[in-house]
């Protein structure tokens, strides 16, 4: 069906008639008369009474109207929507990150996000890397926050920051109190790690095999709270971010000497995606915040 038929139409019963609805739209009578005929015959219906002096609707022509006038009143709801949507009054946007992000990256940049844009609902899952590429490819998710290890030609992605991994202990352990650990010190380590599944532990699996390092892995956990619960309360120890045992208190983080165990943080979206108004303010918000982490790190 014409759009500007329905158009012509409500014009004609809201105007009362041909000659002051064709004035308004500024459009001649005899084509004004003609697009509507062309309504009726499309619908089947004659919609107007033509035969007295005054135009006047039909019994079906009125039920029609009433339709008419709801879906203009939808449009013009969807166009005030889009602007809206735009200028960050309304929105939504869907966010997925990789698990060790959540103890001390996502926490600050989500309540700067809601400070500036309180209208914008956040929808946040922890999830793996591999099941956030799959999500981001079905169009499910709007962008994650991840480890540059992916290669999927369908994903494209911007580095946030690098980080290194250091050995996180309990403020008791015995090596707490040195500035570093050799890796023959690493090496003799009794380590809580992080399970398979996760980005964190095959970076660090592949830097041991590249450094002939064979650390005796005592535990394996999907959680991180758990392992560092664990941490607090045994001689074991891990390998995560500094940035993660500086929140805590009762945790050191110690650096490696002779080795950088390097992750790089990334965030990614798919590849030809259309990018909202809400996700080009997110991704500047996670740019800010990952500029003043390396910033304060090398202050």
């Amino acid at each position: 069906m014409n759009f500007r038929y329905v158009r012509y139409f409500l014009a004609v019963a809201e105007h009362h008639g041909f000659t002051r609805a064709a004035a308004a739209l500024h459009v001649s009578q005899p084509a004004l008369s003609q697009q509507v005929k062309l309504l009726e015959e499309s619908l089947g219906i004659q919609l107007f009474d033509r035969s007295g002096r005054n135009t006047r609707l039909t019994d079906a022509g009125e039920v029609y109207l009433q339709y008419v006038r709801r879906a203009f009143q939808a449009l013009d709801e969807g166009k005030r929507a889009i602007h809206d949507v735009e200028d960050l009054s309304r929105g939504s946007l869907r966010v997925a990150v990789t698990p060790t992000f959540i103890t001390y990256f996502i926490g600050p940049l989500v309540a700067e996000f809601y400070a500036r844009f309180p209208n914008i609902t956040l929808q946040i899952q922890e999830i793996s890397q591999e099941r956030m590429e799959g999500l981001l490819i079905n169009d499910d998710l709007d962008i994650g926050i991840a480890f540059d290890d992916g290669d999927s030609p369908e994903i494209t992605s911007r580095v946030l920051l690098t980080e290194k991994l250091t050995l996180v202990v309990a403020r008791h352990h015995p090596l707490a109190q040195q500035h570093h650990i050799t890796l023959n010190e690493l090496n003799d380590e009794k380590l809580i790690l992080l399970s398979a599944e996760f980005a964190t532990r095959a970076q660090i699996d592949r830097s041991f095999r590249q450094m002939g390092l064979h650390p005796q892995v005592q535990m394996e956990m999907n959680s991180i709270s758990a392992v560092l619960e664990v941490i607090r309360r045994t001689s074991l120890s891990t390998l995560l971010p500094a940035a993660i045992a500086m929140q805590d208190k009762e945790l050191v983080a110690i650096p490696l000497a002779g080795c950088q165990l390097e992750r790089t943080a990334v965030l990614i979206q798919r590849k030809g995606a259309w990018e909202t108004a809400a996700a080009r303010v997110f991704i500047e918000v996670a740019q800010e915040l990952a500029d003043k982490t390396i910033k304060n790190r090398n202050t």
